[in-house]
């Protein structure tokens, strides 16, 4: 007798214990949707947030961003190329021009077609994080690289900021007679003078230029294509040249490596 009250007690338990324990391969659905009264003003359990708190949706990629869109995706788009160090004025959720020569610059560091939009190949280099390392490993200095078309503030041997250029178009042109070669010289320099303003040159207009090479400077223009197209001065941005000088980024006596 008592052998079998101890078989029909340690069943009784059992059972009870498992009606109390959750098993880990189930979801929700195993509470009761007609909870007890007693149970009615429980939290919902922690161990399902996603239940409580969904995560936020993404703004859905168009399959081509331009310039003149705006919105959250052009949003995101300013945010992380700020992020991975591509200038543009502010995220704003605009795509204006700033954001479209950081888009080029990001194009020319990965190696992708230079079209000012933002299509698959683009969004994947943002999402890779591409980004261009410096030739030099230490101290400040401005970087032209001809080939990439991309100049790069270097700081303590990282790359800071990240700009479209547009640097000599590498044909010849007249000038007074003369005919001369629209290329920007390989080389190491450091700035040796500048001009707060417009300086009406024999070639064009150039914006608050920094002359690093005789009359080769790093100059604001209202143009700057995603390919070489200078008379040998590289161009950026007027916004971007305003940036540089507000924030004293390329101070004379800076260094400029052109290869």
């Amino acid at each position: 007798m008592r052998r079998a009250l101890a078989t029909v007690f340690a069943v009784v338990v059992a059972v009870t214990l498992a009606a109390g324990c959750d098993s880990p391969s189930k979801g929700p659905a195993r509470y009761s949707p007609s909870p007890s009264p007693a149970m009615s003003s429980a939290p919902a359990p922690s161990a399902y947030p996603s239940a409580q708190t969904p995560a936020p949706a993404l703004p859905e990629r168009p399959a081509k961003l331009k310039s003149g869109a705006k919105g959250a995706v052009v949003l995101e788009l300013q945010q992380r190329l700020t992020e991975l160090g591509y200038w543009i004025d502010k995220a704003d959720g605009r795509f204006g021009g700033t954001t479209q020569q950081a888009v080029y610059a990001l194009q020319k560091a990965a190696g992708i077609g230079r079209d000012g939009t933002v299509g698959p190949a683009t969004w994947k280099a943002l999402d890779q994080g591409v980004r261009p390392e410096p030739r030099s490993r230490a101290g400040d200095l401005v970087e032209i690289d001809l080939k990439r078309q991309l100049l790069l503030l270097v700081e303590d041997g990282r790359v800071a900021q990240i700009f479209n250029t547009s640097t000599g178009s590498n044909e010849y042109y007249e000038q007074e007679g003369e005919t001369f070669l629209a290329d920007t010289p390989r080389g190491r320099f450091t700035v040796s003078r500048q001009i707060d303003g417009w300086r009406d040159a024999p070639l064009g207009l150039l914006w608050r230029p920094k002359y690093f090479n005789g009359g080769i400077a790093v100059h604001g223009a209202p143009s700057v294509p995603p390919y070489p197209a200078s008379h040998g001065c590289a161009r950026v941005s007027v916004a971007a040249m305003n940036w540089l000088w507000s924030h004293d980024a390329i101070p004379l006596k800076s260094r400029v490596w052109v290869y």
